[in-house]
């Protein structure tokens, strides 16, 4: 049986769909989630075989969710639906398949062929690792979007993933390895990302390890091992 993920930001779209896939006797439903966020942390959690993804989401949509996952996390993905033009782009992101609501019972056991099929295959879904120009950052009660652009630095640690910026230190359930790699950040240190467009002063100390200050003084470790790269795309 395979391990179901059911993302949509309407609840009754959940529960229909949710009972079609228990109906079906195929898959066990390990979540419901309501939004990018919360499906971002389901993932990492239950490592799921499929996801039923809403295309259309407020805030994060289902395609830039996709582009917020690591490679190696992703599921297999049917989009889910209310509007066909939304169809030829889910192909183009690779989706296994795509279901218009309301989904019916037919057209469910016709994209379930095409899993069976696609996990026969043994191969690995692949999406296109679009590009993150916002950056989702959660709160105690709140989601907020961050403009890679206004974002100065980003930090790991015991407690998480931070980004930093004008509204000071907000934490993201995103990866340095995906910011790096789809928000074109630069990778200065083995925690630390730092926008290269608010960078003011490198200073490279007698052992080569170096910090870098930002416009707002911010003072960012530079390691030996990311020296290189980090002057070269200062241009110094």
């Amino acid at each position: 049986m395979r391990r179901a993920l059911v993302v949509d930001d309407e609840p009754f779209a959940r529960e229909e769909m949710c009972a079609l896939l228990a109906a079906s006797g195929e898959f066990e439903v390990v979540g419901q989630c309501a939004n990018a966020i919360e499906a971002l942390q389901a993932i990492r959690r239950e490592r799921p075989d499929v996801m039923f993804l809403d295309v259309q989401m407020p805030v994060v949509s289902g395609f830039e969710l996709l582009a917020m996952l690591e490679d190696e996390l992703v599921p297999q993905v049917v989009f889910v639906t209310a509007h066909d033009e939304f169809a030829l782009r889910a192909f183009d992101e690779n989706a296994l398949d795509y279901l218009l609501k309301p989904v019916s019972r037919e057209r469910l056991a016709r994209a379930i062929e095409r899993i069976r099929r696609f996990s026969g295959d043994g191969a690995r879904p692949a999406y296109a690792g679009a590009e993150i120009k916002r950056i989702p950052c959660s709160g105690a009660r709140s989601l907020r979007l961050v403009a890679v652009a206004d974002v100065e630095l980003v930090k790991s640690g015991p407690a998480g993933v931070y980004v930093v910026g004008p509204g000071g230190e907000l934490f993201t359930e995103l990866t340095l390895r995906v910011l790096e790699d789809r928000a074109g950040l630069l990778r200065c240190h083995k925690q630390f990302l730092v926008n290269a467009a608010h960078v003011e002063e490198l200073t490279v100390a007698d052992n080569q390890v170096g910090v870098v200050r930002t416009r707002s003084g911010h003072q960012v470790p530079v390691s030996r091992r990311h020296l290189v790269a980090v002057k070269a795309r200062l241009g110094l």
